[in-house]
């Protein structure tokens, strides 16, 4: 419920202040977004985007994020039944490594697979017998992808879970229900908008990602550059109109997901 009573001076100045730092930080950088992608009309926006090096930024991301994104559902919808329907050693250290990608920079992640899986590691002649790559190319940006997006379904779902408590499964079982019965009736349909919510996140946290993706891709223009990428090479090119019509395009699909989580937060409200 909100107050209807007359604003102070104060509150009136905090209001102001909270417009005034919405506009600066995040309406005037899409302005900018938006006037420099089209600076030159829509032909050469539209140029930009279609060439052939852009299209495959954007197959890449979008290849990226449809598997790294049904991996992590699988991930977090397991992660968090194990961690809210069972008390066992381990369940906090578990916790702690939900919650490792957001305490290592993006960075330090990709170097971390550099190590692991490039010419200096052990793993590297293994690797190259079998004729797989792994550090730039493209599996290792699924994986860099991976890694950065983890958390987000499983955090999601465990405070929903946990309010949930075991009493609805407990009784499914005692009826009869196997677990996948169990899950899909039960379970299920208490957690899709948090599991959708948390599907969104994930999403855009995977199309956006930069930081890990840039150590493991080699940025091979065409093969292994995601659309982040694509649009740093434009810039440092002083390609400026076909970079941010390429940031145009990303931010797109950065609106439609906030959109959605938007519903889904409309969703999760409704549902409590």
């Amino acid at each position: 419920m909100y107050l209807t009573q007359p604003r102070s001076i104060s509150e009136r100045l905090l209001i102001l202040l909270a417009i005034m730092l919405f506009g600066i930080l995040l309406v005037l950088p899409l302005i900018t977004v938006l006037s420099q992608g089209l600076a030159k009309g829509f032909v050469e926006f539209w140029a930009a985007i279609s060439e052939a090096d852009s299209i495959a930024a954007l197959r890449l991301t979008l290849t990226a994020a449809a598997i790294a994104v049904p991996l992590n559902i699988i991930f977090g919808v397991t992660a968090a039944w194990v961690i809210t329907k069972y008390q066992f050693r381990g369940r906090q250290f578990l916790l702690t490594l939900i919650d490792l990608p957001f305490s290592i920079s993006p960075v330090v992640a990709g170097l971390i697979y550099v190590l692991l899986f490039g010419a200096q590691s052990k793993l590297y002649p293994y690797l190259q017998s079998l004729d797989f790559q792994i550090v730039y190319a493209i599996p290792g940006i699924i994986l860099a992808t991976l890694f950065v997006s983890v958390p987000f379904v499983a955090r999601e779902l465990i405070p929903i879970m946990e309010a949930q408590g075991i009493a609805e499964e407990e009784a499914a079982t005692i009826l009869g229900a196997n677990g996948w019965q169990i899950f899909y009736h039960v379970t299920l349909p208490n957690i899709k908008w948090a599991l959708l919510h948390g599907v969104v996140l994930c999403t855009a946290r995977s199309l956006g990602e930069f930081g890990a993706v840039s150590v493991v891709s080699g940025h091979i223009r065409g093969y292994t550059n995601t659309l982040p990428l694509h649009i740093e090479i434009l810039y440092n090119e002083y390609n400026i109109v076909a970079a941010f019509s390429v940031a145009i395009l990303l931010l797109g699909l950065s609106l439609m997901l906030l959109f959605i989580r938007q519903w889904t937060e409309r969703k999760l409200a409704y549902s409590a």
